[in-house]
């Protein structure tokens, strides 16, 4: 995984982005921002280049290449690599791979930096420090740029820049990438010319003994008293009893407030959309051309627009436990968890980045060293409950699950909105057993950086909700309003013959296309609706939503457009049927770009094949069981 969860901007990994990153002139100097995982380099490059960015894949692997355009102040252009974060050039995985023949020049596409910006957490200078001698060896000219100076402080640490600088015959300059100015120092040193190559250590030099004697001369604590808060709470944190407690809590209370929280800002969007199609409807004439405008596109994205606030409230917990220097914490009180179902505690990263996109969760896989690991876990991924299942699961919470309070403090949907989650998270750990059972086992040593505790920074939270809020938006104006219209042309065409008797939709081809899945789908209590509602929504998950509003005529010209869809559902389907529909969606591969991801990630079609026979197959039965239990209890 990259720097951290919150400094990444989650994308279709197959997506370039030109569009955001004027090219640099051909004359700019090429700088690379390197440095080991957890120390703010991502951070420190969004600081830089702000908007200035383009990311698309390196050529021939899956690894990210960002890449942005920095202005010095006095106009100097640089063209900054943001290289994936690495401990050693001893590569170990594909993203150490790509940053050690970058820094080599042996990378066939990306020419070799002429200026290496080496980022080291200035609270962690004993593990950080033998990454930067490493890159001293390599000849190239070097700055040091010592980030998190801010929370060195705060710990009591004082750091000798000019005498480091001067034993490691390189400039270091201080940095906080976290805070709006916190890259003036660096940024400044892009104008000063370029600095000349350090001078090699003596060959056969321990790097972990130079790193010491550096410490020793330039490194002293006057006051601990910070460290020490972070030393007592890790020992209520990582308790073996305290801590998994703990962390159940904050993931019950977050499922919780995805509800509670979300409702007003639901409340004005649909009021918005409602008062947007109700104009729009007002301005057109009676015609095909209102339908299309007003119902498909207008209602389809309204529908799906109005959650955003719920999976933004997701996001806003993700990001802020991971700037807190919580999440790497919760790694390891789940590794002997993750052991026990055959897999590394370095696994569950990927799989909590899942949570909010499979995509980026399978990219994050290749930091996994073990091969049978790796695939292992890409295999489980689409079972993690990412953010694009939630207008599903909210529409039909709040169609068929009363808001009723339990012990007077918990809501009844949040409860089920937790155990939807807990349950995939199970399922998800048995087949990971499942998998690797009967090979040889492993030990899986879970070593990983714990950061210092930060309190979450505003501005990067709000960077990264805006990051998600537009790439979300962007799918509800390209994929989601086409599959809407396309789905609006199959329901409206062919109209329905003289004197037809039923409704005009059984006469259209959605309707056709329905009652034939009706075959496959009756038994697990799907109606033909339902199915044509499965369709569209195997682009992206969230397109069901909308698929259900156009298939049941709930256009944006009428009040509380989405509003009114959960008691029609309500009132013409079973409760069977909608527990039915909600262990499909458990486990069902509704998303065609996560199994590109896979294609990509594991170079092979057969595993694609697998995933979805083994996920639709699961799909099918937990909803057989589901709906037959729920009929059997009285609930068809």
């Amino acid at each position: 995984m990259a720097d951290t969860l919150l400094a990444e901007r989650v994308v279709d990994p197959a997506v370039a982005r030109p569009d955001e990153a004027p090219p640099a002139p051909p004359s700019a100097l090429r700088a690379a921002l390197v440095g080991n995982p957890n120390c703010g380099k991502t951070a420190l490059f969004n600081l830089l280049t702000g908007s200035r960015q383009k990311v698309a894949n390196y050529a021939g692997v899956t690894v990210e290449r960002k890449e942005g355009r920095v202005v010095s102040p006095e106009g100097r252009v640089i063209r900054l690599l943001d290289l994936p974060g690495a401990y050693s050039l001893d590569a170990t995985s594909p993203d150490e791979a790509v940053t050690r023949d970058v820094v080599l020049g042996r990378h066939r596409s990306e020419p070799r930096p002429e200026l290496l910006v080496c980022v080291v957490d200035a609270t962690n200078l004993r593990l950080h420090l033998r990454f930067a001698l490493e890159l001293r060896q390599l000849g190239l000219p070097m700055l040091l740029v010592l980030n998190m100076m801010d929370e060195a402080e705060r710990q009591g640490l004082v750091i000798d820049m000019p005498g480091l600088s001067a034993a490691l015959t390189m400039p270091v300059v201080g940095a906080v990438g976290v805070r709006r100015g916190g890259a003036d120092a660096l940024r400044d040193s892009f104008d000063r010319p370029l600095p000349p190559a350090p001078l090699p250590l003596p060959d056969g030099i321990d790097l972990h003994a130079e790193v010491r004697r550096l410490l020793a001369a330039h490194l002293r604590r006057t006051d601990g008293t910070r460290q020490h808060v972070g030393d007592r709470l890790d020992r209520v944190f990582l308790h073996p009893v305290l801590g998994p407690a703990i962390l159940l809590a904050v993931l019950f209370v977050m499922f919780q407030t995805v509800f509670s929280w979300a409702q007003p800002a639901m409340d004005g969007l649909q009021a918005a959309m409602n008062q947007l199609g109700a104009l729009v409807g007002q301005l057109l004439p009676d015609g095909i051309l209102r339908s299309l405008i007003v119902d498909a596109v207008i209602a389809g994205a309204g529908t799906v627009v109005v959650y955003l606030p719920q999976i933004l409230i997701l996001f806003l917990w993700i990001l802020a436990l991971e700037e807190s220097g919580y999440l790497p914490r919760a790694a390891f009180l789940l590794d002997r968890i993750m052991a026990s179902c055959g897999l590394s505690g370095r696994s569950f990263i990927p799989l909590l980045s899942s949570f909010a996109c499979a995509i980026p969760g399978i990219m994050a896989t290749r930091t996994i060293t073990n091969p049978r690991d790796r695939l292992v876990t890409i295999l489980i991924a689409p079972l993690m409950t990412c953010s694009a299942r939630l207008p599903v699961y909210t529409l039909l919470i709040a169609a068929f699950i009363p808001a009723h309070r339990v012990l007077g403090i918990f809501g009844l949907q949040g409860l089920v909105l937790f155990g939807l989650y807990a349950f995939a998270i199970v399922s998800g750990m048995v087949l990971a057993k499942l998998m690797t059972r009967g090979r040889a086992a492993e030990e899986h040593p879970l070593l990983m950086e714990l950061p210092s505790y930060r309190r979450p920074a505003l501005r990067n939270i709000g960077f990264g909700l805006w990051q998600r809020a537009t790439m979300f938006l962007s799918r509800v104006g390209t994929i989601i309003v086409t599959l809407n219209v396309l789905l609006w042309a199959l329901s409206t065409f062919p109209a329905p013959p003289p004197g037809a008797a039923g409704p005009a939709i059984d006469y259209s081809f959605a309707g056709r296309i329905g009652h034939a899945m009706m075959l496959v789908f009756a038994p697990i209590g799907f109606n033909w609706q339902i199915c044509v509602s499965l369709i569209p929504g195997l682009a992206a998950r969230e397109v069901a939503v909308s698929a259900l509003a156009t298939v049941y005529a709930v256009g944006a010209s009428e009040d509380d457009a989405a509003a009114k869809l959960a008691p029609l559902l309500s009132a013409q389907w079973s409760m069977a049927t909608a527990l039915s529909l909600l262990a499909w969606y458990v486990f069902a591969p509704q998303c065609l770009s996560t199994l590109a991801v896979i294609r990509r990630e594991t170079g092979s079609v057969r595993w694609v094949l697998v995933t979805a026979a083994y996920l639709f197959g699961l799909a099918y039965l937990a909803s057989l069981a589901t709906y037959q239990i729920a009929v059997a209890l009285g609930g068809g």
